[in-house]
């Protein structure tokens, strides 16, 4: 079933919920896909679906930050060794060539890795375990943490909503115009018949009138 089918058919609590969890297991590490659960529900609140659009952006952030630190705390304990057992595990995303990419990128951007990761797909399951694994400063995890859950989460719910707002009122809007259209085409089809056909009957009454007897 479809993702946002889903979501539909279960209550706005449990929605708010299904959010949290899935971008907090994401961000702690877990190859799960945040950002599609995020996005099918934020066009679920924008269609009058009983979900508030401001509470789930709060909770996909709750759950980014939450997700992050805790990643970051697993990290800092597992170190490297933890790593190599995600790369046994999950080597489509935590093989050799994604992990070295991921600390390029930490060791080139530092805080703005961890703010700027919450954007790609591969960084955001990275950013907090690796973070950890190469003890950056808590502090400075910290504010990098929750400045892009802020960013990403609440700027991806605000804008999936209002882009579904728009879409529902401007498919509206156009299926009364075509509507209208529609009804136009008729009457003018309607119209141009009557006159084709008025036209030629005129044209076989003529034809069928006597002609007059000539001397």
């Amino acid at each position: 079933m479809h993702v946002q089918e889903w979501l539909d058919t279960v209550p706005a609590a449990a929605v708010y919920a299904v959010v949290a969890l899935v971008i907090g297991l994401e961000s702690l590490g877990i190859p799960l896909p945040g950002e599609i659960v995020l996005v099918s529900a934020a066009l679920l609140s924008s269609q009058h679906s009983g979900i508030n659009p401001i509470v789930l952006g709060a909770c996909a952030t709750l759950g980014a930050v939450v997700g992050d630190s805790i990643g970051y705390a697993i990290g800092r304990k597992g170190g490297r060794p933890l790593l190599a057992w995600l790369g046994k595990k999950f080597p489509r995303h935590f093989g050799e060539g994604h992990i070295a990419t991921a600390e390029r990128s930490f060791e080139k951007w530092g805080m703005w890795a961890v703010f700027f990761g919450r954007f790609v797909a591969l960084l955001r399951i990275f950013a907090g375990p690796l973070a950890g694994v190469l003890h950056m400063p808590y502090w400075k995890f910290l504010i990098a943490n929750v400045l892009g859950g802020i960013c990403w989460a609440g700027g991806t719910t605000a804008v999936i909503y209002y882009v579904g707002v728009v879409a529902e009122d401007w498919l509206k809007r156009f299926s009364y115009l075509g509507l209208v259209v529609a009804a136009l085409i008729g009457l003018t089809s309607m119209l141009v018949l009557k006159r084709k056909a008025k036209k030629a009957a005129a044209q076989r009454d003529a034809e069928q009138e006597p002609v007059p007897a000539t001397d």
